[in-house]
């Protein structure tokens, strides 16, 4: 659930005198101001940007995908959808998501392992009629469900195949996975994937994701190119759907730009007409993006509560941590995060005449992985003094420990050209269900 954050919070602080402070600074802390800290700042114009560019670098008539694990936020969700991009999701929560945002469930495509019968028929009564499917028994379980409604599923089958053995980027199939049905030992046999309720609608390729490297990148969606030519052909069964997945890179929790993917769409064109000939008209092609597509419309700002001293180190606890951002990294599946001082006018802050420390920034948590950034070569921050997080649009708080030690989950802030056009937050609370007094197996257990 989302709330409004009061318009509270501490005034702006410290930053680099003798410079004219950035726009996006002064707004931040405008923001704080009226919001409270900490709180994340999306930029809605900067979300449409990148969904110009790598609609640019793809195939022409190529459909693009948003992967709503990245961020599930309404706005977002609402600002692709108006720049032409289809929901691609993997719960429930994701899909009630889509549909506030505007989205039909016919628009959906459903993924991800585990799905179970009781989500599968949410999906299903809400008009989703496209999945992703893992394997043998996923596919039954989305026919049962489809049967049981009176209608049929269009079912890719997501491919574990051997890939390119690109270093780049992390990977997500090419070896032993929960994700994709295994090709390693031959092609599968069509009648493991002939289910009631279901039709076999194409093939769904992800290989790997974050790559920055375009060359790695268009290696590993050749690969998939050629092994879905190879199963339409064992099939003799025409492809009507195939997905090549994502993999496109932005930078996490430190400054830096998108990665320019301009030299894909040529290779990528002649690979389609080498292996699959005719592919355009009777074949949907379609990306998939998340952090490409929304990571560098966010940022995190938070302030500093104390600097204190301890064993020749200075710490700078924030009132911002795991809880509010890269929750994931400790688990290796995200890079550590880099905090920077926004750089506002401020008198009285130190300079770098003062010298410069290292200084480790931490979080408020009850634990000591509440690390933000870990030993920065930096003037101290003093106590009030805003920070920034830049390039958080993606895996940034619904990636984190929204639940730990029960604090208020950051504002979000979404903004166009310098002016607010939303504000809210995330709420986790509890709910009562079903009373199940009158069943005995319950008494018999309180007793």
């Amino acid at each position: 659930m989302r709330t409004d954050p009061p318009p509270t919070g501490p005034a702006a602080a410290p930053g680099t005198p003798g410079e004219p402070p950035p726009a996006e600074d002064l707004l931040a802390a405008e923001l704080v101001r009226r919001y409270g800290s900490p709180l994340y700042v999306y930029d809605l114009a900067r979300v449409e940007r990148a969904a110009a560019d790598l609609r640019a670098a793809l195939p022409e008539g190529a459909h693009l995908y948003y992967s709503l694990k990245a961020n599930p936020h309404p706005k977002l969700v609402r600002t692709l959808r108006l720049a032409g991009c289809r929901p691609e999701i993997c719960s429930t929560g994701e899909l009630a998501a889509v549909l506030e945002a505007g989205f039909d469930g016919a628009d959906c495509l459903y993924g991800g392992p585990g799905k179970t019968a009781e989500e599968l028929g949410e999906a299903l009564a809400a008009g989703v009629r496209t999945f992703s499917v893992e394997s043998p028994a996923d596919l039954r379980r989305v026919g049962a469900q489809a049967r049981a409604r009176g209608v049929t599923a269009r079912c890719l089958l997501r491919i574990n195949g051997a890939g390119a053995g690109a270093g780049v980027g992390l990977r997500m199939t090419g070896g032993a996975s929960q994700f994709g049905h295994d090709i390693a030992d031959g092609l599968p046999d069509l009648a493991e994937f002939t289910v009631d309720g279901t039709e076999l609608h194409g093939l769904h390729f992800f290989p790997l994701t974050n790559a920055a490297d375009p060359q790695g990148l268009l290696a590993e969606a050749v690969a998939s190119i050629r092994t879905a030519a190879a199963l339409e052909a064992h099939w003799g069964l025409p492809l009507r759907m195939l997905d090549l997945g994502g993999g496109f890179a932005c930078p996490y929790a430190a400054p830096g730009e998108r990665p320019r993917y301009d030299a894909l769409r040529e290779p990528l064109t002649a690979a389609l007409d080498a292996h699959l000939p005719g592919w355009r008209g009777r074949l949907e092609l379609a990306f998939e993006s998340g952090r490409y597509l929304v990571g560098d419309s966010g940022r995190l700002v938070c302030t500093v509560t104390e600097v204190k001293e301890s064993r020749g180190t200075t710490y700078g606890v924030l009132d911002s941590g795991i809880n509010h951002l890269g929750g994931l990294s400790g688990v290796g599946r995200l890079p550590s995060l880099r905090a920077e001082p926004l750089r506002l006018a401020d008198p009285g802050a130190g300079d770098e005449a003062d010298g410069t420390r290292r200084v480790a920034l931490v979080g408020p948590l009850c634990t000591p992985a509440d690390v933000i950034r870990r030993a920065a070569e930096a003037v101290p921050p003093r106590p009030g003094a805003l920070l920034s997080v830049p390039n958080v649009g993606a895996y940034g708080a619904t990636a984190s420990l929204l639940g730990f030690l029960s604090r208020p989950a950051p504002a979000e802030i979404t903004v166009r050209d310098g002016r607010v056009v939303g504000a809210d937050r995330l709420a986790l609370r509890r709910e009562p269900l079903p009373d199940h007094d009158h069943d005995p197996a319950v008494h018999e257990a309180r007793s």
